[in-house]
């Protein structure tokens, strides 16, 4: 019997040592930098050996990460290439894994649409956040959220992620209302990935604030925003999935201050995919342009 490591951490790995970075390999591989440092320390732990020496930021392999990577890389490589040569595709339905919070914030509340316009194409939607890449086959397309770059993979821009103040409209209207940056002081502060997003916000606006770090942490936005809208307290808003709310009036934008996110959100999908499936174009020109009139609305 095989006494395998978990391939999922193998993957963190190889990709935080090839990079040296473990923020370059969260953008490659669609997740946070802090699942490939929970991953890496996975794989420390079933190994018994540490594979990266930590001083503050900087990463260096110790002598096992560093004799290991080059097998790594090459078996990953290998499986990529033989996977791919593999795969066959019968005319089942165009499969789509898809970050949780962009499935229940914005995506699936357009599929209607989606299928109105192709009613012959049957998707299956998987929200999840896990690794994706083109060794892959449970899925066609991705939507990410990253820098853009992924190893084996075509990246399509969907819109820029802009951060600003939102909250309930009852707690606008209440006796201490939002008029500048400063009122946030007085308001319990909602937070999620990344959790350092509202000390940023702070700087980036001119406000000393030795308490931004606390309040309530959720791991997905869109309980965030949820949390936001039953008035528990104020959230970073990420304008695109908060749209909807805001249009409905269920969330308001105290500020027009903004702050871009170093993050976006993508479609990511094989290099040949657009070309060989028709379902993947199609849906790629409606998500791209429906994507740009939302944003264009809400002037991200």
């Amino acid at each position: 019997m095989r006494r395998l490591p978990p391939l999922t951490a193998l993957r963190a790995f190889e990709a935080a040592a090839r990079h040296m970075s473990f923020t370059r390999a969260a953008a490659e591989l669609c997740v946070t930098q802090a699942a490939i440092s929970q991953q890496v320390r996975q794989l420390e732990e079933w190994l018994g050996s540490a594979l990266f020496l930590r001083a503050g930021h900087a990463l260096r392999l110790t002598d096992k990460g560093q004799a290991w990577l080059p097998e790594l890389t090459a078996m990953l490589d290998r499986l990529s290439f033989v996977s791919s040569s593999l795969r066959e595709r019968d005319d089942g339905p165009l499969r789509i894994t898809v970050l949780p919070s962009f499935a229940t914030c914005w995506l699936v509340p357009r599929l209607g649409a989606f299928r109105e316009m192709h009613p012959d194409i049957e998707l299956k939607l998987t929200s999840s956040g896990e690794l994706w890449d083109v060794s892959d086959d449970r899925f066609d397309v991705g939507i990410r959220s990253g820098l853009g770059r992924w190893r084996g993979l075509k990246a399509d821009l969907i819109a820029r992620e802009m951060l600003s103040p939102l909250c309930s409209p009852s707690l606008q209207a209440s006796d201490r209302p939002l008029m500048e940056p400063a009122d946030l002081l007085a308001k319990c502060l909602l937070h999620d990935t990344p959790k350092d997003a509202w000390p940023y916000w702070f700087t980036h606006v001119g406000v000393m604030n030795p308490n931004a770090g606390s309040g309530p942490k959720f791991d997905d936005h869109s309980h965030v925003l949820q949390a936001a809208i039953d008035g528990q307290g104020v959230a970073l808003g990420k304008l695109l999935l908060a749209g909807d709310a805001l249009r409905a009036g269920r969330l308001v934008q105290p500020f027009s201050i903004t702050q871009p996110n170093d993050y976006s959100y993508w479609l990511v999908y094989p290099a040949s995919a657009v070309s060989s499936r028709p379902d993947v174009a199609l849906f790629r020109a409606w998500l791209l342009n429906e994507a740009k009139r939302c944003s264009k609305e809400i002037e991200i």
